[in-house]
C-alpha cells in the first residue's frame, strides 16, 4: 500500500458515512448540524480525491454506486473502531473504565436503558457506550464487550448465554376492549389486528387456541418496528402481540391490557453475546447484573 495516499479529513468521512446511511444529503445534514449543500460539497471532495462517483443523483434523491457501497460498508466499521479508540483513550486519561454494549433498538430503549442508571451506580468510574444493533456482527472487530441478541444460538464467533424467554402476550387498549367486549379468545380475533412485518406468523400461532375459527388473521395493519406497534396498540388502533419486556410501563399503567398469551413455537430467546475469551471485570459484572434483572412470567 502506498504511504503517500492522502487520508480524507474526518469531517469529509463523517459526511459521506451519514449520507450513505440515510441515502440522503438532507437527512445527513440534519444529523450533523450542517447544510445540505455543505454535505454535498464534502462528498464531492471525497469523490474527487478517490476519483470515482460514490452516489448516483436520481432526481432529488441519491443512491450509492458500487464504489460508494463498498466504501460505506468498510467505513462504518472503521469509524466505529476510531470512536471507540478515542473513547478508550479519554477514559484511560481520566482513570475511567469503559463498557461497550450493543442491544436491539426497542429492547434497549424500553427495557435496558431505563435500568442502566442502577448498574452504573455500582461502578461510579464506569463510562458506557451503548449502540443499537439488530443483527449479529463481529464483536471483536467492533470492539464491543457485550451484546443482547434475540433469536436462536446462531451468532458466529460469539459466546451466547441464555438471558430470558420472550414471553409474548396479546394486548389492547382499554377503550378498544370496552367498545368490543372480550369473553373468549375468538372475540380477540374480531378486533383489528396489528402485525410485525418480520413476524407475520404470530397471529396464526394465537389462532391455534381457537381452532374452530375461520377468521382471516393476516388482515390488519403492518409495522416494521415493535415501537410502532406499541404506539398503535396504546392508541386503540388494534390488538397486538408483544413481548412483555417491551411494554412493562403500559401494562403497569393500564394503557395496555393483557388478553392472553402466545406460544411462538420458533424457539427464539434473548441471549447475552460476548467475545471469546475472558471478560473484562465490567463486562463480567454487567452480565451477572442483567441476568438478575429479568423476571420470568409464571
Amino acid at each position: 500500500m502506498k504511504r503517500d495516499i492522502p487520508i480524507p479529513s474526518i469531517s469529509v468521512l463523517r459526511c459521506f458515512e451519514a449520507a450513505a446511511r440515510y441515502q440522503s444529503f438532507t437527512a445527513a445534514a440534519e444529523e450533523l448540524g450542517l447544510t445540505q449543500s455543505g454535505v454535498s460539497r464534502q462528498v464531492k471532495e471525497l469523490e474527487d480525491q478517490i476519483g470515482a462517483a460514490l452516489f448516483r443523483r436520481e432526481g432529488r434523491g441519491i443512491r450509492l454506486t458500487h464504489a460508494g457501497k463498498s466504501l460505506s460498508d468498510s467505513l462504518f466499521s472503521d469509524l466505529t473502531r476510531l470512536r471507540r479508540t478515542i473513547s478508550q483513550a479519554v477514559a484511560a486519561g481520566e482513570t475511567q473504565e469503559l463498557l461497550s454494549i450493543a442491544a436491539l433498538p426497542t429492547f434497549a430503549t424500553r427495557w435496558l436503558v431505563p435500568r442502566l442508571k442502577n448498574f452504573k451506580a455500582r461502578r461510579p468510574n464506569l463510562d458506557l457506550m451503548v449502540y443499537s444493533r439488530s443483527e449479529p456482527f463481529d464483536l471483536v472487530e467492533q470492539g464491543t464487550d457485550v451484546a443482547i441478541h434475540f433469536g436462536t444460538n446462531d451468532w458466529p464467533g460469539a459466546k451466547l448465554t441464555p438471558l430470558c424467554p420472550e414471553d409474548l402476550v396479546v394486548v389492547a387498549a382499554p377503550a378498544l376492549i370496552k367498545a368490543n367486549p372480550i369473553s373468549e379468545n375468538a372475540d380477540i380475533l374480531n378486533l383489528p389486528l396489528l402485525h410485525m412485518t418480520s413476524r407475520p406468523h404470530l397471529w396464526k400461532a394465537f389462532q391455534k387456541t381457537v381452532p374452530e375459527t375461520t377468521t382471516h388473521v393476516q388482515k390488519g395493519s403492518y409495522f416494521d418496528q415493535f415501537s410502532l406497534i406499541i404506539a398503535a396498540a396504546a392508541g386503540g388502533m388494534g390488538a397486538a402481540i408483544l413481548p412483555t419486556y417491551l411494554i412493562e410501563v403500559e401494562l403497569a399503567s393500564g394503557a395496555l391490557v393483557e388478553l392472553g398469551t402466545v406460544e411462538d413455537g420458533s424457539g427464539h430467546n434473548y441471549y447475552i453475546a460476548t467475545p471469546p475469551g475472558e471478560l473484562s471485570p465490567p463486562a463480567a459484572e454487567f452480565v451477572s447484573w442483567i441476568r438478575k434483572q429479568v423476571s420470568r412470567r409464571v
